[in-house]
C-alpha cells in the first residue's frame, strides 16, 4: 500500500466501513500486527504512524488547529522485523475536535481503536497530570461499549466478569507523551518513563466521591490493558518550525527526539504482537476486515459490539471460505487426468488431493469445533465423471468393434447354414479385442455385460435360423451362453465390489487423516487458549501485587476472585474425545456399515450367480455334452459334432 486509505469514515457522526479498504484487506492472508494511535486532535498522532511506516508523508499532518483526519484511517507495510507479518497501522480521528462536538462518537472511534489493534498508542501533550489521565476518560465507558459474551439476561456480577476478562482480549497499551519539558523526577529521585506513568496511574486512599472519581480512569487503565510503556518526546524543534514538521529533514529535528523516536519504533517492531481474537488465534488481514465490518456495522445499528459474536460472525465466513478453497485445491488437482482412469490411479490421485485439500481447509479453518464445515468437504462429483466418462469411453468401444458384425449381419452374411460358427467367431474376436485394449477405466466389466445382453437376443436369432444345428444342439448353445454371460455379470459384479473396498479404504484413510489433522488443530488452539489465559492470570497477579505493596488490601482482596475466575475458565484437556468422539468416528462408522451392507448383498448376488452357472452346467452335462464356457468353444463344439 504506498498510501494510507480510509477505513472507516465518520461522516455526521456515522460510522461507514470503506469497502476499497477492506477489499485491500482481504487480500491479506499473512498474520497482522495493527497499531492504532489515539489522542486529543492536533496532537502529533500522524506524525508517529508514518515513522511506523518508515515514510515522512503519508497520514496527513497539517499545519493548523483543524483536524485533518476523520474516521480511521489505515497503511498497509510489510513488517519490517517479523517476516511473513504485515503491520497494519491506524491513525483515528483526534478526540475532543471542536468541529464536531459530539463525545459519544469520540467513544465508538476511541472503541473500534481498542476492538482492532494488537498495540494501543495515546498520544498526549505535555505532562501526565490529573487533566491528561482524564482526557482518557473514554476508557471508564468501554464495559458499556464493549461486551464480551453475547448480551443475555446478565446480572451485575456478570458485567463485572466481562469487566475482569478484558485484560485477556485488550491490546497492549503504549503512552506517548509529546513536548515534554519538565525533568524526570518524583519526590527528587530520578525515575524512567515506565515510572513515570505507573507513578502517575497511583491511585489514592479513601471512599469519597472526589477519589472516586480521581480513581476510576486509572483503575480502568490498570484493569484492562495487560501491558504498559511510556515514551517521553521532547520538542522535535522550535516553535515557530512546529507548523512545517512535514518538510523537515531528519537532521533538522532534536536529536533528543529522533533518538526516542527511533526507540519508539523499535519497541513497536520488536513488541507488538499480532493481533489475535478470544482463544489466542491469530488475526489475518482478512480476518480483520471481517472484524471491523461486523463492529461497525453493529454500532450502525445501534448495538454494542461484542467479541464472542464478532468471532462467530468471522468463524462462519472464513470456515465457509475454507471449505471453498479446499473444494479448489481438490478440483485443480483432479483436473489434471484425462479420464477414464484405472481404479488404482483414480484412488491415488484422490487420496493426494484429498489430502492436499483437507490441509488448505485446515490452515484456514477457525474455530470449527464440531466439525460442520469440514463434514461437507466432499468430491464424489469426479468419482462420477471417472465412471461416466468409463462408461461412454466402452459404449464407443464396443460400438466401433461391432460395426463390422452389424453390417454383416444387415448383409445377411449369417443367415447361411453355418452361419452361426462364423457368427460366434467373429464375436469371440471381438471381446477379446475389447479386453485387449487399455484405458477403459472402472466400467470396463459392467458395460460389456449389458453389451452381451443386448447381443443376446441377435446371437438367439442367428441360431435359430443355421439349420445345420439340431434341435438339441441349439439347447446346448442356449445354456452355454446363459453360462458365458453368467460368468460375465459375476466378472462385472467383482469389479464392483473392488472398486467399492477400495473406496471404502479410501474413505478410511481419509477420516483418519482428518482426524489427526483436526487433533493437531485443537490441541494447537488449546495451547494458545491456555497460554492467553495464563498471560491474563499473570497480568491481574502483578496488579494484585502492586496494591499490595502501596497499601490497598481491599482492592486486592476483591482482586482475588477475579484471579479465581479467570483460572476456572482456562481451558482444559478434554477427556470425553470431543470433536473426534462425538462427531468424526459416527461418521466413519455409519459409513462402514453401509459399506458392509452392500458388501454382503453383492456376496450374495454372486453366491446366486454361482448357483445358476452350476445348474446351467447341469443341464449340459444332462445332454451328455462336455460343458464349456465362451461362445468360441460352442462354435468349436458345434462344429466337431457336425463333422
Amino acid at each position: 500500500m504506498e498510501s494510507p486509505v480510509c477505513l472507516i469514515e465518520n461522516i455526521d457522526g456515522t460510522l461507514r466501513v470503506v469497502q476499497e479498504a477492506t477489499e485491500y484487506l482481504m487480500r491479506i492472508n499473512q498474520p497482522v500486527v495493527v497499531v492504532a494511535v489515539v489522542g486529543l486532535y492536533r496532537t502529533g498522532k500522524s506524525y508517529l504512524m508514518n515513522k511506523l511506516a518508515g515514510k515522512r508523508k503519508g497520514f496527513a499532518l497539517g499545519a493548523t488547529v483543524q483536524s485533518k483526519t476523520k474516521g480511521i484511517w489505515m497503511w498497509c507495510v510489510p513488517h519490517p522485523v517479523k517476516e511473513g507479518h504485515t503491520l497494519v497501522l491506524l491513525d483515528t480521528e483526534g478526540l475532543g475536535d471542536v468541529e464536531k462536538g459530539d463525545q459519544k462518537n469520540d467513544a465508538w472511534i476511541f472503541s473500534l481503536a481498542i476492538l482492532l489493534s494488537s498495540t494501543l498508542v495515546y498520544n498526549s501533550r505535555g505532562t501526565i497530570d490529573n487533566q491528561a489521565v482524564e482526557n482518557l476518560q473514554y476508557v471508564t465507558e468501554l464495559t458499556e461499549r464493549i461486551k464480551v459474551k453475547a448480551p443475555s439476561a446478565s446480572s451485575a456480577e456478570d458485567d463485572d466478569a466481562e469487566d475482569a476478562q478484558f485484560v485477556q482480549f485488550f491490546p497492549s497499551f503504549v503512552w506517548a507523551v509529546r513536548d515534554f519539558t519538565l525533568l524526570l523526577e518524583i519526590d527528587g529521585r530520578q525515575v524512567n518513563e515506565d515510572q513515570y506513568l505507573e507513578h502517575a496511574l497511583t491511585l489514592k486512599k479513601g471512599k469519597n466521591h472526589a477519589t472516586l472519581d480521581y480513581n476510576l480512569p486509572r483503575e480502568c487503565i490498570r484493569n484492562y490493558f495487560p501491558t504498559r510503556k511510556c515514551f517521553i518526546f521532547e520538542t522535535p524543534a522550535p516553535p515557530e518550525k512546529m507548523a512545517h514538521l512535514e518538510s523537515m529533514t531528519e537532521s533538522e529535528l532534536s536529536p533528543s527526539f529522533q533518538a526516542v523516536a527511533f526507540d519508539f519504533c523499535n519497541y513497536i517492531f520488536k513488541e507488538s504482537s499480532v493481533k489475535k481474537v478470544k482463544g489466542g488465534l491469530p488475526v489475518t488481514g482478512r480476518m480483520l476486515s471481517h472484524l471491523a465490518k461486523t463492529y461497525v456495522e453493529t454500532i450502525a445499528s445501534g448495538g454494542v459490539p461484542c467479541l464472542e459474536n464478532a468471532v462467530l460472525t468471522m468463524a462462519q465466513i472464513e470456515n465457509q471460505a475454507a471449505v471453498e478453497e479446499g473444494l479448489q485445491v481438490y478440483q485443480r488437482g483432479m483436473q489434471g487426468l484425462t479420464f477414464p482412469v484405472s481404479m488404482e490411479e483414480m484412488s491415488n490421485e484422490h487420496r493426494n488431493w484429498d489430502s492436499q485439500a483437507t490441509k488448505t481447509f485446515m490452515s484456514r479453518s477457525f474455530k470449527d469445533d464440531s466439525g460442520e464445515y469440514l463434514k461437507t468437504l466432499a468430491y464424489a462429483s469426479f468419482l462420477l465423471k471417472n465412471e461416466d466418462m468409463s462408461e461412454k469411453v466402452c459404449r464407443q468401444l464396443l460400438s466401433e468393434l461391432s460395426e463390422d458384425m452389424a453390417n454383416k449381419l444387415k448383409n445377411g452374411f449369417y443367415a447361411k447354414p453355418g452361419g452361426y460358427e462364423l457368427y460366434c467367431s467373429d464375436h469371440d474376436n471381438l471381446v477379446a479385442e475389447y479386453r485387449k485394449r487399455p484405458k477403459k477405466g472402472v466400467k470396463a466389466e459392467e458395460v460389456l455385460e449389458n453389451f452381451l445382453k443386448e447381443k443376446s437376443v441377435e446371437s438367439n436369432s442367428v441360431l435359430q435360423a443355421d439349420k445345420n444345428i439340431s434341435e438339441k444342439e441349439r439347447k446346448i448353445h442356449e445354456e452355454k451362453v446363459k453360462a458365458a454371460m453368467l460368468e460375465q455379470e459375476k466378472k462385472a459384479e467383482e469389479q464392483k465390489r473392488l472398486e467399492l473396498e477400495r473406496t471404502l479404504q479410501d474413505e478410511r484413510r481419509s477420516q483418519e487423516e482428518k482426524l489427526q489433522m483436526m487433533r493437531e488443530k485443537m490441541e494447537e488452539d488449546l495451547k494458545s487458549q491456555r497460554k492467553e489465559a495464563e498471560r491474563a492470570v499473570e497480568c491481574k497477579l502483578k496488579e494484585q501485587r502492586d496494591l499490595l505493596e502501596k497499601g490497598f488490601k481491599d482492592k486486592a482482596e476483591m482482586m482475588s476472585q477475579e484471579i479465581e475466575n479467570l483460572k476456572a475458565e482456562r481451558p482444559k484437556e478434554d477427556k470425553s474425545g470431543n470433536f473426534f468422539t462425538n462427531h468424526l468416528f459416527p461418521l466413519i462408522v455409519v459409513f462402514e456399515q453401509k459399506m458392509r451392507r452392500e458388501s454382503e448383498q453383492r456376496q450374495q448376488a454372486e453366491k446366486q450367480l454361482e448357483d445358476e452357472k452350476i445348474r446351467f452346467q447341469e443341464n449340459i452335462r444332462a445332454l451328455e455334452v462336455k460343458p464349456d464356457h465362451f461362445f468360441s468353444r460352442t462354435c468349436t463344439f458345434h462344429s466337431t459334432q457336425r463333422k
